[in-house]
């Protein structure tokens, strides 16, 4: 079999060419060669050779184009041609792992390279013109978007333990829907969680955010819940409310959202690590949607992205689909500005009772329905 890709040629095809031309092999790997048979989108194209990054770095810098050690002790540099880097790997086979990271060293041949990889979809190689190269039957998974651990999957986790937060977010991306999770791959999981306890917190996060960032998450977080990973990690989750969140994502055209599904997940933060935005906002949606805040109130207040979280959120809690005059409500609060400065209120108030004074008359004015203006408001009785 053979792929048809735009990205087979231009600069790619300068770094494979320029491997090839010194006598080396040169191959396309991984997810580059994966979704390009699924027919997904191609973000990064790896290269991967028998010749050691020394020599990969003596052709490149000998054809006129910048190479960066990004990762020199695991073999891999990156080539920047036409102002787009490749990162180049040479085959390498793994000499000692401990569940986080693995020692390697450098291989001769494709199979002992594709042998340490995590997934058989993940082991596809492709010549430089697209002629696909199989070492472990991933092409027939790749295929049938079957995930599938390479060779026993309880050892394919013991070398490194994140390959168990891999192997859902993977079937959330690339598994097929109609298909259901690998039993045993989701057993050896289940059979391995104290290895999740070895993780630290951003290799997990970075995981979960990606796995949530799918277009349709649920059944993979549902399967976590069903081995104990979900619980592991985010303790207190509830995955139930996940499948009618993405179903009412879909019917108000909201785009995939990792922090406003991990909103109705329901189990605060657990084992992750959010950035301070991501933190706050988790925050705002997790208070905010179980509010008594309308939705011009939550427009106002959150802008109109966050309130329609936040309808989003209630609509899945309800099960139902977010009302259009909700829509139209949030959207109008957002465009609201409250008329009443502090200077409108002194020299008679200060301190406390400024700051309570202002209060008041935002709460008339949004329950008013935006409607009071700035007189109105100052002409009403304490």
């Amino acid at each position: 079999m053979r792929i048809l890709a735009d990205w087979l040629h231009g600069p790619a095809a300068t770094v494979v060419g320029i491997l090839t031309a010194g006598g080396h092999q040169a191959w396309f790997v991984g997810g580059c060669v994966r979704n390009a048979l699924i027919g997904g989108p191609v973000t990064d194209v790896d290269i991967t050779t028998e010749a050691h990054p020394e020599r990969v770095s003596d052709l490149a810098r000998a054809a006129g184009l910048r190479v960066v050690p990004t990762g020199i002790d695991h073999g891999t540099v990156t080539v920047v041609a036409d102002h787009q880097p490749f990162e180049v790997t040479t085959f390498r086979r793994d000499v000692e792992t401990d569940g986080r990271r693995a020692v390697v060293s450098f291989a001769r041949t494709m199979a002992e390279d594709a042998a340490r990889r995590d997934f058989t979809m993940n082991a596809l190689y492709a010549t430089p013109d697209g002629a696909i190269s199989d070492p472990l039957g991933g092409l027939e998974d790749a295929l049938a978007r079957h995930v599938r651990f390479i060779g026993d999957p309880g050892a394919r986790i013991r070398e490194d333990y994140l390959r168990i937060l891999r192997f859902f977010r993977f079937h959330a991306w690339y598994g097929a829907p109609d298909q259901g999770i690998d039993a045993e791959g989701l057993a050896a999981c289940a059979a391995h969680l104290d290895g999740l306890d070895r993780l630290s917190a951003e290799r997990i996060t970075a995981e979960v955010v990606k796995l949530l960032s799918a277009a349709d998450p649920a059944p993979a977080v549902a399967s976590m819940g069903a081995s104990g990973v979900l619980w592991r990690i985010l303790p207190g989750a509830a995955p139930d409310l996940l499948t009618v969140l993405v179903h009412v994502e879909g019917t108000a055209g909201l785009a995939s959202d990792p922090m406003r599904r991990l909103a109705g997940l329901g189990g605060g933060t657990g084992r992750l690590r959010l950035s301070n935005p991501q933190a706050a906002r988790l925050k705002r949606l997790a208070d905010a949607t179980p509010s008594d805040m309308g939705p011009g109130e939550l427009g106002y207040r959150l802008g109109e992205g966050e309130a329609l979280d936040v309808l989003a959120l209630r609509a899945a809690g309800e099960g139902r689909e977010i009302a259009a005059s909700e829509v139209e409500q949030s959207r109008f609060g957002a465009g609201q500005t409250f008329p009443i400065r502090a200077a409108d209120l002194m020299p008679g108030l200060q301190g406390p009772a400024l700051g309570a004074r202002l209060k008041l008359l935002e709460g008339r004015w949004i329950a008013s329905g935006f409607a009071l203006g700035r007189d109105q408001l100052l002409d009403t009785g304490a």
